[in-house]
């Protein structure tokens, strides 16, 4: 309405059309539609007043000469609506109408569409106050790409920030992962640079802190409640798809990677983080702030830092809970590691709760096993009290147990023991236990026997002892082997020849 304005006025000054359109006000087409109107209107007399921009916008209401075309989108709109809202990309959104609905038309069209969607339907909304100590936003951003300059070796990491939510002091440190302990522990080293704890935790939804994200009745991970019992702050997640809810943390994010980590060089993680701290406390503490118009350093030593709440005398345990099943080997699996639970509760759910030193194991709140905490991939710790008899038995009677059992019932039970476990193809120690076990049900004496028997016919078998045994050949006189082969073999028979020289 200004440049309508500044026309009429010109106008009415005595210029030309051609004059004005020289002053790159508007084109001359225009300007000739706006002296048509406006002498219709008696606007050019002198002695008139010029009318306000509500008469003027009113006045000049569908006279432009371009006419607004019909968009190629206006047959899917409702569709094209519904997925903007879900926050759906313009492109994905073109690929959709292609393959659904046989849209021909360019992606040109769709971005122009979606534009004109959010200039109709703005966004607005509102800047939340806090009071000092009252809350901190927390979130991970995306970090640095690390070459270790001693191993070479190259390490993909993530930004930790906590941003307290009236001074906008912040703590960084530059992590390996986003796992649940990492998590937990950037807060304990957090709360400790602070000198104190925020009322409230202002978090996304990422699994180290939320199991499953609701706008109404999100589902706090179990090791984050925990830490937060033990240092008394509130957990609040943002509804779900709604990172503006914590801008103040987003913000500080983008502030790190635009800021501090152009132009830097890291020789280490350890590195990485001294810089970071130190331009946490040098540069970014000591900007004037865009929103506060202070030093967030200045308004954290003056005020919040008194007001937080103070830390534990005590430092809260840091654990990670997690449901994991017993498998069938009688092991759950943590971390690439694995620990035993009692045989029992195979393939039930159970709860574990690892610390830095410790993994628990519960069947509901009953707790069933304790373990050591392993720290390399792979390694197994095993409480034989777990395993059932017969898999427990197996794994305590090795050969050296069989031999000195063996030993106990007498010469010929160790050397038939010794004999089976000097096969050099099979590995006889379960048929070494079987014989032992005879023990129990026909005594050391007999089993004796049957070994000697066994030997005698020199047939090193755990079925041959226990069919001695069930026959009770134990007990028959022991044969003299060699006298009777040389007796059949030297006595007159029609269907073997004389043998007696082979057996002198």
């Amino acid at each position: 309405m200004f440049e309508y304005r500044h026309a009429l006025v010109r106008m009415r000054l005595g210029e030309s059309d051609r004059q004005i359109a020289k002053t790159h006000l508007m084109g001359r087409r225009k300007l000739a539609q706006v002296r048509e109107i406006a002498e219709t209107l008696g606007w050019l007399a002198p002695d008139t007043l010029l009318p306000n921009d509500a008469e003027l916008s009113l006045a000049l209401a569908g006279r432009s000469p371009v006419q607004p075309s019909t968009s190629s989108i206006n047959p899917f709109q409702n569709d094209v609506r519904d997925w903007v809202k879900q926050g759906i990309a313009g492109i994905a959104i073109h690929t959709a109408l292609v393959r659904k609905h046989g849209y021909t038309g360019a992606y040109s069209s769709v971005r122009r569409f979606i534009a004109k969607l959010k200039k109709d339907n703005p966004t607005a909304t509102v800047m939340l106050d806090f009071n000092p100590g009252e809350a901190a936003q927390v979130d991970f951003g995306s970090g640095p790409e690390i070459i270790d300059a001693f191993t070479g070796e190259v390490t993909k990491t993530h930004f930790f920030v906590m941003t307290l939510a009236w001074s906008r002091h912040q703590y960084a440190e530059i992590v390996r992962d986003q796992k649940v302990e990492t998590w937990l522990g950037c807060h304990r080293r957090a709360f400790e640079f602070f000198g104190g704890v925020p009322g409230k935790m202002i978090i996304d939804n990422l699994k180290s802190a939320i199991v499953k994200a609701s706008f109404h009745d999100p589902q706090v991970q179990r090791s984050y409640a925990e830490c937060a019992e033990g240092y008394q702050f509130l957990i609040s997640p943002c509804p779900p798809r709604e990172p503006q809810k914590k801008g103040r943390v987003e913000s500080g994010v983008k502030y790190i990677k635009n800021n501090f980590m152009p132009l830097r060089e890291f020789r280490t993680l350890r590195d990485a983080n001294e810089q970071l701290r130190a331009w946490v406390m040098e540069t970014a503490g000591n900007r004037i702030h865009g929103t506060t118009k202070e030093k967030p350093l200045t308004l954290f030593a003056e005020t919040e830092k008194h007001v937080l709440r103070p830390l534990p005398s005590v430092p809260p345990e840091m654990a990670v809970w997690a449901q994991v099943k017993l498998h069938g080997n009688c092991h759950v699996e943590f971390r690439r590691s694995f620990y035993s639970a009692p045989y029992r509760l195979v393939h039930q759910e159970l709860w574990l709760r690892a610390t830095e030193k410790t993994v628990q194991l519960f069947d509901g709140i009953e707790l069933v096993a304790i373990h050591p905490r392993l720290p390399r991939p792979g390694s197994k710790s095993t409480l034989e009290d777990h395993l059932p008899p017969d898999a427990k038995a197996y794994i305590m009677h090795d050969p050296q147990w069989c031999l000195a059992q063996a030993e106990k019932v007498g010469p010929a039970c160790l050397s038939f023991i010794d004999e089976l476990f000097s096969d050099k193809v099979l590995d006889n120690l379960r048929a070494a236990q079987g014989a032992l076990r005879l023990k129990k049900k026909y005594g050391a004496k007999r089993l004796e026997a049957a070994c000697q028997r066994a030997l005698d016919h020199n047939d090193i078998r755990y079925c041959t002892v226990k069919r001695i045994l069930e026959k009770g050949l134990d007990v028959l006189p022991r044969p003299v082997f060699h006298e009777e082969v040389k007796e059949i073999y030297t006595g007159k028979s029609k269907y073997c020849r004389e043998l007696s020289g082979i057996l002198q």
